[in-house]
């Protein structure tokens, strides 16, 4: 009975956060849970979507679709996603700020209702176009739904689980992935004749939120500190936290209004331009970019090669992968629980030292591949810890970092400003990467090292722990870093005010 007594402290076992939980599961099946799920859908029935524009071209223009089109239509059917996600991340800080997140969440989710109708219409219609427009209305609604989740989540949980809330994000896209390779599997939808209703399941949980989060309060930060709607801020402490009292939370609110009515509302320039963020915003690029840099993708993209090396049968290597995100799904768990007890800082910092050290060994297994029989089984083992170690450090505390760094008036714009260098990582990424794999073959993975060494060289340096700690405090810890020559001239000059003041 011990355990269970263990597991009672736990905040996810405490009955008065239950209204919260409900409400991080509500908008995480419908937002990041759609990001992960459309990023990994496509990959099993690709072939036979290629099928399907080939036949198109030649039933429309009775000639045959050359290698190189094919190749450029297919390119824009999977880059025309991250298109729409900056499109959507773009206008998020607008949308949000005058509507709210909870109208802004409500108004868009339809989107992906709307996609998969189009998508599962376009081959009895004959159109792959329509395919290339259910992915940007996917993209578009994924941009602007990441945003809206993570200020949302971020604004209605407590201290005490703040760290646990905002890693929900990062949890609900690994579960997207997983979902994405089982339904892409030849038993469900991965077939030539079926592959249409692969977004079947994004348009269910989408239109799962669409009732039910009607039920829930805007976050109580946006109805106390833009609405100016105590009431109603009470009322949503109460239905996220329990029915208590809630008064120093409040006061608290309050007193970052004071402080916001002294700086007023910010823009995305005004932020940029402003010395007292300027670590702050160092701190999210780097962050951001790392995550796509750190050779994730390249592990998932050599996975095939590493389990066909290894000896499993092509036809088997489609349910390791599955393994694959069933096991970064697990790490992701294992994040959201240690979080707030280890720190953000550490499980960063812990997560990319030993994913360096990983993909050196990675690097070499691979190029001693063929050398001993046992080498293959070493990659195999390397790549699940590497998922592993990403799963349960960096890719869940980066975004709890972020949301943490910023207070509400600049908030927004933050994440305006993090959503676009994400997309554009990611469209980059997507065009680049095959020629650094067709050049480099395996030793790409040493450019993903250095990159992934050098963030985490920033991150012990100038990143500070935010965990328990307040956005005042958190703010200043960053001003010894954005005023540093100023409390320098202060420090050199205290001597010479203290001898003047003698004399």
């Amino acid at each position: 009975m011990t355990w269970l007594r263990c597991l009672s402290y736990m905040p996810l076992f405490q009955v008065h956060y239950r209204g919260l939980f409900l409400l991080v599961f509500v908008l995480g099946i419908g937002s990041t849970f759609q990001f992960g799920y459309q990023l990994s859908v496509l990959n099993a029935p690709s072939p036979f979507i290629k099928q399907f524009i080939n036949e198109t071209w030649e039933r429309r223009y009775q000639t045959t679709l050359s290698d190189g089109t094919l190749t450029l239509i297919w390119s824009l059917v999977v880059s025309v996603f991250s298109i729409g996600g900056l499109i959507g991340s773009a206008i998020s800080g607008y949308v949000t700020g005058r509507f709210g997140k909870k109208k802004c969440q409500l108004a868009i989710a339809i989107l992906p209702v709307v996609s998969t109708v189009l998508v599962a219409l376009s081959q009895i219609t004959g159109s792959y176009e329509m395919v290339m427009v259910g992915r940007f209305l996917s993209g578009f609604y994924t941009g602007l739904g990441l945003n809206i989740h993570a200020q949302y989540v971020g604004e209605s949980a407590p201290m005490k689980v703040r760290g646990l809330i905002n890693t929900s994000g990062p949890l609900f896209v690994t579960l997207g992935k997983l979902c994405g390779q089982l339904v892409g599997l030849r038993e469900i939808f991965g077939t030539k004749t079926l592959w249409p209703l692969v977004l079947l399941v994004s348009g269910i949980t989408a239109f799962v939120q669409l009732v039910a989060l009607p039920f829930f309060p805007e976050s109580p930060i946006y109805l106390l500190l833009e609405k100016g709607d105590r009431k109603a801020c009470e009322k949503a402490l109460k239905q996220l936290w329990g029915d208590r009292d809630h008064q120093a939370v409040i006061d608290g609110m309050l007193q970052e209004k004071v402080a916001r009515k002294k700086g007023g509302s910010m823009s995305v320039l005004e932020l940029l331009r402003d010395r007292s963020h300027r670590w702050q915003i160092y701190t999210l690029i780097v962050l951001i970019l790392t995550l796509p840099l750190c050779g994730a993708s390249a592990i998932y993209f050599y996975s095939y090669d590493v389990f066909h090396t290894a000896g499993f049968p092509e036809d088997k290597i489609a349910y390791v992968s599955v393994g694959v995100g069933s096991f970064e799904f697990v790490s992701a768990i294992i994040c959201s629980l240690l979080i707030d007890r280890c720190g953000r800082k550490m499980l960063m910092l812990g997560g990319y030292f030993l994913m360096v050290l990983t993909l050196g060994l990675l690097t070499m297994t691979l190029a001693l591949q063929k050398t001993y029989f046992w080498m293959p089984y070493c990659s195999v083992a390397l790549t699940f810890t590497y998922v592993f170690l990403y799963g349960s450090g960096p890719a869940g505390a980066t975004l709890s970092t972020l949301v943490e760094m910023f207070a509400q008036a600049p908030r927004v714009p933050a994440f305006v400003i993090s959503g676009a260098f994400s997309w554009i990582g990611l469209y980059i990424l997507g065009m680049i990467f095959p020629y650094v794999v067709e050049s480099l073959q395996h030793f790409c993975f040493l450019l993903f090292l250095i990159v992934t060494l050098l963030s985490a060289t920033f991150i012990y340096f100038f990143v500070p722990e935010t965990k328990g700690k307040t956005i005042s405090e958190i703010t200043q810890e960053f001003n010894q870093l954005n005023f540093r020559g100023q409390l320098k001239l202060r420090k050199s000059a205290s001597p010479e005010s203290v001898f003047s003041t003698r004399l």
